[in-house]
């Protein structure tokens, strides 16, 4: 829906809300580059056309690297942002989430298209990451038995995974500062990889906490639950909350669900039990985050573990 808002207009009414830390601090940023101080984002010029008052750019704050994300706001007037081609779910008061994947490029086009018909863009850097790979001289070895056997049992996981993550169910998860689901060991980083015989293996796709068996773990933000199943033959107990704008959360390993699907969840609620179920060596919870295709990487988005 186009806007007719001033960037001041839209500041006050963030502030008004009394929203999470995250996004207020975006909202105090904006601020300050409307009073004259530095923006959030890189400067450029106004776009052709802009009038007083038009907030023709966008402002943000986050991780601008692989596997990071960022919020912020949109220009006035925009009816389709994009970031590098990756449609961008704009709510009403102009603020957005948008992430970059583990393999993200150096630089992502940030584009609006503004209800003026003009087109407004900002090229973002993206930092590169040095992840922890390990060579090893031997050949990669298959999940086990044949390829038809296997997808005759991973097929309806894998499409119950696909439909769990493509829902959209308007949580607003995605502008709370997130928690972590439970604290312990880290046994397992995002973005760690072996390359067999110069063959890479699949990354690791997330964190793996293990805190011991049984431990309970929470939800890290609001979001409402698309998947809660046992059985899956890699996952094992599996939970998907869905934080809203394309951002979702799995928990992988799970002793035992507490939550039901189509369930709305508060931050910081207990949804789950860590476990050993599934394709798993010693009991531990994989917490993944994903955002459309990007993987992403949790430690971004909590910050060390206390």
């Amino acid at each position: 829906m186009p806007r007719a808002r001033s960037p001041r207009a839209a500041c006050s009414a963030l502030t008004r809300a009394g929203g999470p830390p995250g996004l207020r601090a975006i909202a105090a940023l904006v601020a300050a580059a409307l009073l004259g101080w530095a923006a959030v984002s890189p400067a450029s010029p106004p776009d052709d056309g802009a009038f007083q008052g038009q907030n023709t750019r966008f402002s943000w704050a986050g991780e601008l690297t692989q596997g990071g994300f960022i919020r912020g706001l949109a220009p006035d007037g925009a009816v389709a942002v994009t970031v590098g081609g990756t449609p961008v779910a704009v709510a009403e008061d102009g603020s957005f989430f948008a992430a970059f994947d583990r393999d993200a490029p150096a630089t992502v086009q940030l584009k609006a298209q503004l209800d003026s018909g003009q087109l407004h863009r900002e090229a973002l850097t993206i930092a590169p990451r040095q992840w922890q790979i390990e060579r090893v001289a031997t050949a990669k070895r298959s999940g086990g038995g044949s390829d038809e056997a296997y997808w005759k049992i991973r097929e309806p996981e894998y499409n119950a995974i696909t439909a769990a993550r493509a829902q959209r169910t308007g949580a607003t998860g995605w502008r709370q500062d997130f928690i972590w689901p439970v604290k312990g060991r880290i046994s397992g980083r995002f973005g760690r990889q072996r390359i067999y015989n110069g063959e890479p293996g699949a990354y690791h796709s997330g964190i793996d906490i293990a805190p011991g068996h049984g431990v309970p773990f929470v939800a890290p933000a609001d979001g409402v639950v698309v998947l809660a199943r046992t059985g899956f033959s890699l996952e094992g107990g599996l939970i998907i909350i869905d934080h809203g704008s394309g951002l979702n959360s799995a928990f992988l390993h799970a002793s035992t669900i507490a939550v039901r699907e189509g369930e709305a969840v508060m931050q910081g609620q207990p949804i789950g039990n860590v476990g050993a179920t599934g394709r798993a060596t010693g009991p531990h919870l994989h917490w993944s985050l994903m955002w459309g295709d990007a993987r992403l990487d949790p430690l971004l988005f909590t910050g060390p573990m206390n």
